[in-house]
């Protein structure tokens, strides 16, 4: 946890420094920005990682019905099932971990951050990373909104302390919750919402703000703050995703169409062009298959003519017989 220490304490330090001149270094205020500008950096340095989360996710939805025939297809063998799985998302490119990534990355962040703070009101003569005694004092003293940065819902019985605390818990929980709905409502096509990758997604629907209601109660409020803007950044980065690039066959997939088709009309009616309207893809109606050529009749020799006897008088949009004699000389 060492280089953790030092990196984060740096970044926490830098935009201290900052706010600190501004509001004054002792200030609650002035570290509670620093936690939020840490919180921005972190998230900013996880772009890549969140990239490739949606990209996994994606290709998760789009394999369902593959998914699907080869339990239909397998069932009756788990092991012969879990290699043909595993080879559909090897072929595909698709990690079905890669969801956690972003989680996963920023769990030894946030221990860090918490035993920053925990050192800092609990033993401020034994700083960790770049913090010195006297910022450990001032960390672990800063007061906002009434409450010390370091206070619990557990560690008080100070009920403005608890009030903050308790609000804080639950923004941290709604805004996991509303994360996660938001890319099962939203961005996911109608076969990933049956099979057990949709009862994976369900079961972390409600389990992980679960968890983290729970645990809420024991973090710092300091932490708090790290975890709710971390997940208010998670929902407006995911909002962006989703409305700029949803999935095929999802819903935010149809409401991008129709926001498309109406900056379309909207343009058209500036430049004063009517829009040309165009049948659906489905309506518009196959062309007819060709005619089949006319079968002209097979030359016939004079000697066969003569024993079939007078050929019929032809009609009069017919003349084109391939004959090699006049209509009306048969008789000759």
């Amino acid at each position: 946890m060492t280089p953790l220490y030092y990196a984060t304490s740096f970044v926490l330090l830098a935009f201290h420094r900052l706010f600190g001149d501004i509001f004054g270094p002792a200030t609650g205020i002035a570290w509670v920005l620093s936690i939020i500008g840490l919180t921005l950096v972190i998230r900013a340095a996880l772009i890549p990682l969140f990239v490739k989360q949606i990209k996994s996710s994606r290709n998760m939805q789009l394999i369902q019905p593959k998914v699907k025939e080869l339990q239909k297809k397998y069932g009756h063998d788990r092991e012969r099932l879990t290699q043909e799985t595993m080879k559909l998302y090897k072929d595909t490119g698709t990690n079905p971990f890669a969801s956690c990534l972003p989680i996963l990355v920023q769990m030894p962040i946030f221990l860090a951050l918490f035993r920053l703070i925990d050192q800092a009101a609990k033993n401020p003569d034994e700083p960790k990373g770049f913090m010195t005694e006297q910022l450990n004092e001032q960390f672990g003293d800063a007061v906002f909104l009434g409450a010390k940065i370091s206070d619990t819902f557990l560690s008080t019985d100070d009920l403005s302390v608890r009030v903050l605390a308790a609000v804080l818990v639950i923004a941290m929980t709604a805004t996991t919750f509303l994360t996660q709905r938001q890319l099962m409502s939203k961005n996911m096509p109608a076969d990933a919402l049956t099979g057990p990758y949709a009862q994976q997604q369900k079961m972390l629907l409600y389990v992980l703000p679960l968890v983290f209601a729970v645990g809420g109660i024991a973090f710092p409020i300091g932490v708090l703050f790290y975890w709710t803007t971390s997940n208010l950044w998670t929902m407006c980065q995911q909002f962006y995703v989703i409305r700029n690039n949803p999935a095929p066959g999802t819903p935010a997939l149809k409401a991008k169409e129709e926001r498309d088709a109406r900056k379309a009309q909207r343009r058209a009616e500036r430049k004063g062009v009517p829009l040309e309207e165009t049948k659906p893809a489905e309506a518009v109606e196959p062309p007819a298959p060709p005619a089949p050529p006319r079968q002209q009749p097979k030359k016939q020799s004079r000697s066969q003519r003569k024993k079939k006897g007078p050929a019929p008088k032809p009609r009069p949009e017919s003349r084109e017989t391939g004959d090699d004699t006049e209509p009306g000389s048969a008789s000759a």
